[in-house]
């Protein structure tokens, strides 16, 4: 059985997300043009609120992004999404 994720384990886990997306442009390249950052303001982003949480989405959003992130680390990809939701809080919903 895997342990619980606390936000600090989240946040290292974001962190090395955005480590594998800078590896390679054809990664990183699609997150900068949905996010609308640049290599210039990428880290004073990442401070941001938010931001580790929209780094999860995106490699989350692409299966195959998301499998080959899961493997590089040898995690298992649903990992990333409760990671997500400890970085990104409750939901709406949670508060019905």
């Amino acid at each position: 059985m895997a342990l619980r994720l606390t936000y600090e384990d989240a946040e290292a886990l974001a962190l090395r997300a955005l480590g594998f997306l800078a590896a390679e442009p054809e990664r990183i390249e699609p997150f900068l043009s949905t996010t609308g950052l640049g290599p210039a303001n990428l880290r004073s982003a990442a401070s941001e609120p938010g931001f580790l949480a929209a780094v999860l989405d995106h490699i989350s959003g692409s299966d195959s992004l998301l499998l080959e992130f899961a493997e590089n680390l040898r995690l298992n990809p649903e990992r990333v999404g409760e990671a997500r939701r400890l970085l990104a809080g409750p939901e709406p919903d949670d508060f019905a």
